[in-house]
């Protein structure tokens, strides 16, 4: 996702410099771009007015800010388009605003693809002011960019979206499974719902593959599963369980044991296959 969005920002002409965790990843994009290899957060919010963060974890996000603070410009912006922590981003920005930096919570969805192309969904948390000074920067990257409150507000929102995500891969690869057992053209079946009712984004670009046992890379059920995890920790604020959430989490734990924890999250469908393939081998033991 990372490289892709930077990518496009220096396809853009707005990418001054780049850093990677491991300054080898780095090192290679610059040579490829042209763009300098900074080799701590200091130094590259000191070549940059705004900076972009695109890491895993509310620590990764918490620990980078925590550097860039004390050496970004003042006035500067940081967009943080990680997935984290409603808390996290709020924490973020009151850290930042200390320093007289502005903080938006930028989280995406539309997976590889969309980063590659640059028409990521992009649900944006912080003051109408930041918004307004980082919306050129977010045009480069997304396609659908809207301000959705205060600080929080972006990453509530992708909370949201990943609940809903969470519902899609559930229905579709659990659909897709029937349809086998019920003998049919499964390209047959993708095209013709996929002009119907129940046409989404995950039936047209997962349908066909995961069917012939491809999975190809889009949002890895490891980090899914992490961002569930999330949902869950802010539901539970309200006092509340989501039984959706509660179900996806224990599949995915059920891909990881069996090594699809770095696969794309329609390899669920290896899952959903269990409930009529065991029904046959019932059968032919039964015949046996």
């Amino acid at each position: 996702m990372g490289a892709h969005m930077a990518r496009r920002l220096h396809d853009a002409g707005l990418l001054k410099s780049v850093m990677n965790r491991t300054h080898a990843v780095a090192q290679e994009f610059a040579r490829q771009t042209g763009c300098h290899a900074a080799t701590s957060p200091g130094a590259l919010a000191e070549r940059c007015d705004c900076v972009i963060l695109c890491v895993s974890a509310d620590e990764d996000v918490l620990g980078l800010v925590a550097a860039l603070a004390p050496a970004m410009h003042d006035g500067g912006l940081v967009i943080d388009c990680s997935t984290v922590s409603a808390a996290t981003a709020r924490e973020a920005a009151h850290t930042l605003g200390a320093q007289g930096v502005g903080f938006l919570d930028c989280p995406v969805s539309g997976g590889t693809e969309g980063a590659r192309d640059g028409t990521l969904a992009i649900m944006a948390g912080g003051t109408a002011e930041d918004f307004a000074r980082g919306l050129p920067v977010l045009e480069c990257i997304g396609k659908r960019i809207t301000h959705m409150g205060p600080a929080g507000a972006g990453q509530a929102t992708k909370a949201v979206n990943q609940v809903m995500v969470a519902g899609i891969n559930q229905t579709v690869t659990e659909a897709l499974a029937f349809a086998v057992a019920e003998g049919l053209p499964l390209d047959k079946v993708v095209d013709t719902l996929g002009g119907g009712a129940a046409a989404n984004w995950f039936l047209a670009h997962r349908g066909k593959t995961m069917v012939r046992d491809q999975f190809p890379l889009g949002f890895k059920v490891s980090l899914h599963a992490k961002d569930l995890e999330i949902c869950r920790q802010m539901a539970a604020e309200h006092g509340a369980s989501l039984p959706l959430v509660e179900m996806t989490l224990l599949h995915y734990r059920r891909l990881a044991a069996s090594g699809h924890s770095d696969d794309d999250i329609s390899s669920l469908y290896t899952l959903k296959r269990t409930l009529f393939e065991n029904k046959k081998k019932r059968n032919a033991a039964n015949d046996a």
